[in-house]
């Protein structure tokens, strides 16, 4: 072995190689990516390596082998740690990391079982190339004579790493056009450029992101106020200020998805109540309502619902951009002479919420210091639905009417564990113990509503209020896609029916209305705002908006999805493929394709508020735009 001549660089080679190997594997068995021919398996193979190329190779600017090992290890070490992150954050949400993400440190402490739930031993595996280059330098025999790398060679390597860079963005733009154009898609990147340079063009994303607000002005605002204008719903007349002055109470349904409602299970009802309410004279249910959150989950929910604006497509609104102008629902209310604030059992500064709500003008945050929390009354996230709802009826006895009481529910979440005592009906029985779980959670979700009715009226809210419930984003990812196939009787589940999957329910509660029935538009969470505002008489003809009334007539049967999904009542467009509403069947693009731009310009518009903070050079009262503070 010490007579063999080994290259002087055969450390660099073998970190490259085990590293690029390893990362394509970690493709193939931990990320769900769609890949549909054999030019995307070239891509998706190649994405790596000139990443690893350059990042390996700038060991050859160091001037000893000693400086140059320890940087191939520690920087194996960081890749390691960032493929494994995107790994287990792919677990929990169905996508990758983005830099604002990284930043939301504030929530990992929170996280509890929901983290030790994603996390298993097997992981060691994941650092498989590490263990190989410190055993390489264990065993490979010592350079001897070593002399730095000449310039021409050190250019030969780069500018060969350069051209496997082109080579990839050659065929991911062949394959697919205006590829960086979709930041939103973070799937779509990952599969053409890898991990590794996706991380790299959202470290570029986020600080032109940055920049944006800094140089923003509001000219920018014209634009978007001509298309959001023109795209306006007048509100129905017999509807508009029908309801004045009542009380509002909104319940953001945990994890909730359309599937369950007026479903069985093993022959047992998973949601009696709001089966219940479907048939209900008092109520409006919405069964072709989609969330439109993106990897900001609930607190996306909260900000769609709050703004009538997107979230955004790299991380939590509620963390980025906390600081910013808004014009709020609940600033709407207030105006309008409500007591506005938002009722949830967990700590302030999860999800930033202590900071934006100041920034939605909500009047007061009732958190977990507001209630009794002890181990008794708790599970997994923090107190349980049904004390949660008797003691948030009793602050609202106290409060000064009318009110706004924005209500965020938590049990059932991601792992979906209960206390047995709580268990009213039975695991289901596929492969995944968390679509399991998911029905248990959901029964006692149901059953914690109809207590909370019961609530409201022993405390004397019920009969003056609308009571607006909705699920706040998908409980069972794709990840699950096997087991949701099997409890829904289907072979599969395709990009169409993950996206119908999407629905989330909307019940619109007004005791006394006697005219409830079940509405069948396609909507989203961004309808929510200008729907209930209109109910209670209040004007958004100058609001800076991008949601419709829902029982307005001129609301459009049209719903865009954060990553550019979209559904009408004709088409569905998921994975780049346009399918019949009806049938499933693919189709023609040009059916979808003037959607797709329409979708695109709504998001870009959205994203460019949110970014510029454009709202503060926008006076809501008066729909003209303000005087540049620069």
């Amino acid at each position: 072995m010490r007579n063999l001549k080994w290259p002087k660089h055969s450390i660099l080679a073998i970190a490259v190689i085990v590293t690029w190997i390893k990362t394509v594997i970690v493709y193939e068995t931990s990320f769900d990516m769609d890949i549909e021919n054999a030019m995307q398996m070239l891509i998706l193979i190649i994405n790596p390596l000139s990443f690893l190329l350059f990042f390996y190779g700038l060991s050859l600017f160091l001037k000893s082998p000693k400086a140059q090992n320890r940087y191939i290890v520690g920087g194996s070490i960081l890749l390691a740690f960032i493929l494994y992150g995107n790994v287990t954050f792919y677990r929990f949400y169905n996508d990758f990391v983005t830099l604002p993400v990284l930043f939301q440190t504030s929530n990992f402490g929170e996280l509890g079982t929901s983290a030790a739930a994603i996390i298993s031993w097997m992981d060691i595996l994941y650092f498989v190339d590490v263990f190989i280059i410190l055993i390489a330098l264990k065993f490979l025999p010592k350079v001897q004579n070593y002399k730095p790398v000449r310039k021409d060679a050190r250019k030969a390597y780069f500018v060969m790493a350069a051209a496997v860079l082109f080579l990839n963005l050659g065929l991911a733009e062949t394959e697919r056009p205006q590829l960086l154009t979709r930041a939103f898609d973070r799937e779509l990147l990952v599969k053409n450029i890898g991990t590794y340079n996706y991380h790299l063009y959202d470290i570029y994303v986020q600080s032109k992101s940055s920049a944006q607000r800094a140089l923003a002005d509001g000219s920018e605002l014209v634009e978007v106020n001509n298309y959001v204008r023109a795209n306006q719903a007048e509100p129905n007349v017999q509807m508009f200020g029908k309801y004045e002055g009542r009380n509002v109470i909104a319940v953001s349904l945990e994890s909730l998805q359309n599937f369950v409602i007026n479903n069985e299970m093993n022959g047992e009802e998973i949601t009696p109540f709001l089966n219940s309410l479907t048939q209900d004279k008092d109520t409006y249910y919405f069964n072709n309502f989609y969330h439109q959150t993106g990897l900001g989950k609930t607190s996306d929910s909260e900000f769609i619902f709050e703004n009538s604006l997107f979230g955004l497509g790299r991380g939590a609104v509620f963390f980025t951009h906390g600081e910013n102008t808004y014009n709020s629902f609940a600033e709407s209310l207030g105006e309008n002479g409500y007591y506005t604030n938002v009722m949830h059992a967990n700590s302030k500064s999860f999800w930033n919420r202590d900071m934006i709500y100041k920034s939605f003008n909500i009047d007061n945050f009732y958190d977990v210091e507001s209630y009794d929390v002890n181990d008794g009354n708790s599970v997994n996230w923090g107190l349980k639905d049904i004390p949660f709802f008797e003691q948030s009826t009793k602050l609202m006895k106290d409060m000064p009417q009318p009110f706004y009481s924005r209500l965020i529910s938590l049990t059932n979440h991601y792992p979906f564990y209960l206390d047995p005592e709580d268990m009213m009906i039975n695991e289901f029985d596929s492969s995944s113990g968390t679509l399991n779980r998911y029905f248990q959670t959901v029964r006692y979700l149901d059953e914690s509503v109809k207590e909370f009715f019961d609530d409201l009226k022993e405390q004397g809210l019920y009969e003056n209020s609308i009571i607006v419930m909705y699920g706040d984003h998908y409980g069972i990812s794709e990840n699950h896609n096997k087991a949701m196939a099997q409890y829904l009787g289907k072979d599969e589940i395709t990009a169409y029916d993950s996206a119908l999957l999407q629905s989330v329910p909307l019940f619109i509660h007004i005791p006394g209305s006697n005219d409830g029935q079940v509405m069948e538009e396609v909507s989203g969470q961004i309808d929510l705002r200008p729907t209930l505002l209109h109910l209670l008489g209040i004007d958004t003809s100058k609001d800076m908006q991008l949601g419709a009334d829902l029982f307005s007539e001129e609301h459009e049967d049209f719903v865009v999805f954060r990553d550019g999904r979209f559904i009408t009542d004709k088409v569905v467009y998921a994975g780049e493929v346009c399918y019949d509403r009806e049938t499933g069947e693919e189709i023609d693009i040009v059916n979808c394709q003037p959607y797709i731009e329409r979708a695109t310009k709504e998001l870009g518009y959205s994203d460019q508020i949110i970014n510029g903070d454009l709202l503060r050079f926008y006076d809501a009262e008066t729909g003209n735009l303000t005087v540049d503070e620069k």
